[in-house]
C-alpha cells in the first residue's frame, strides 16, 4: 500500500512538473517570437525613417544639379569612415542618418545664390555659409534625437579652429562631425561642379594629407586616406 501511495504521488507530480515545463516553454516561445516581431518592426521603422530622410534630401540637392546626390554619398562615406572604428550596427545607423541631414540647412539659401556659376560676393558666401545654423535650427525641434544638430551645425568646423560657424577647435568639435567633415571634403573633391571636373584621385589624396591636422582632425584624415588606398579603380565617386 505504500510503496502504490508513494507512486501515485510520485506520477501525480511528474504530470505537474512535466506541465510546469510545458508551461515555461510554451511562455518562453511566445515571448521569443514576441521580441522577433518587436525586432522586425523596429528594423521596419528604421528603414521607413531613412527611406523619409533620403527623400527630403534629394528634394534639397536637387536645387543644385552639381551637387544633386551629394548628401546620401556624404552619408555613404561617413559610415564607411566610422565603420573603421564602430561596430554597433545602431550606432552606425545613426551616425548615417545624421550625416544624411548635414546639409537640411541649404533649403533656406535662395536658388540664385545656391546655383551660381561665378565666384560668390562676400554676402553671398555669408548667406551659404548661415545654412549651417539654419540646419541646426530646423533639427533642434526634433527634441527625441538632440544630436542630430552636430551634422548640420559643426560639419565646417576646422580642427585648427577657422572653420564655421563657431570656430571650435581640436576636440572641442563633436566627434561625428569631425567626420562629416571629411566625407563633405572628399566628395566635394570627387564630385563634378560647374567651374570644373572631379578631381584626379592622386590630387584628392594629396589634398586631404595636406589637410591633416588643419582642416581635419587627422585621426579620420588618416582613415580616409586608408580608404582611398583601398579603392584601386577609384570608384568612390560622383
Amino acid at each position: 500500500m505504500n510503496d502504490i501511495y508513494a507512486n501515485t504521488i510520485l506520477t501525480g507530480f511528474s504530470y505537474i512538473l512535466t506541465g510546469f515545463v510545458f508551461v515555461c516553454m510554451t511562455t518562453l516561445l511566445k515571448n521569443i517570437l514576441d521580441e522577433q516581431d518587436i525586432k522586425c518592426e523596429t528594423e521596419k521603422n528604421k528603414e521607413l525613417t531613412t527611406d523619409m530622410i533620403k527623400a527630403l534630401v534629394k528634394t534639397i540637392d536637387a536645387k543644385d544639379p552639381y551637387t544633386n546626390g551629394h548628401s546620401i554619398r556624404v552619408a555613404e562615406y561617413t559610415r564607411m569612415l566610422a565603420e573603421q572604428t564602430y561596430t554597433d550596427s545602431d550606432e552606425l545607423h545613426n551616425i548615417y542618418n545624421i550625416a544624411l541631414l548635414h546639409d537640411i540647412g541649404k533649403i533656406g539659401i535662395p536658388d540664385n545664390i545656391i546655383n551660381k556659376p561665378g565666384k560668390l560676393t562676400d554676402e553671398e558666401f555669408k548667406v551659404i555659409k548661415g545654412h549651417t545654423l539654419t540646419g541646426a535650427k530646423i533639427l533642434s525641434e526634433i527634441k527625441s534625437a538632440p544630436e542630430l544638430i552636430y551634422g548640420a551645425k559643426y560639419h565646417h568646423e576646422r580642427y585648427d579652429g577657422k572653420g564655421y560657424p563657431c570656430g571650435l577647435k581640436g576636440e572641442e568639435i563633436p566627434e561625428i562631425s569631425a567626420i562629416i567633415a571629411v566625407a563633405d571634403a572628399y566628395d566635394a573633391m570627387t564630385s563634378n561642379r560647374s567651374y570644373r571636373k572631379l578631381l584626379p584621385q592622386e590630387t584628392v589624396k594629396q589634398e586631404i594629407e595636406k589637410g591633416l591636422g588643419t582642416q581635419f582632425n587627422p585621426k579620420w584624415g588618416k582613415i580616409m586616406l586608408k580608404l582611398i588606398e583601398k579603392d584601386k579603380d577609384y570608384k568612390m565617386h560622383q
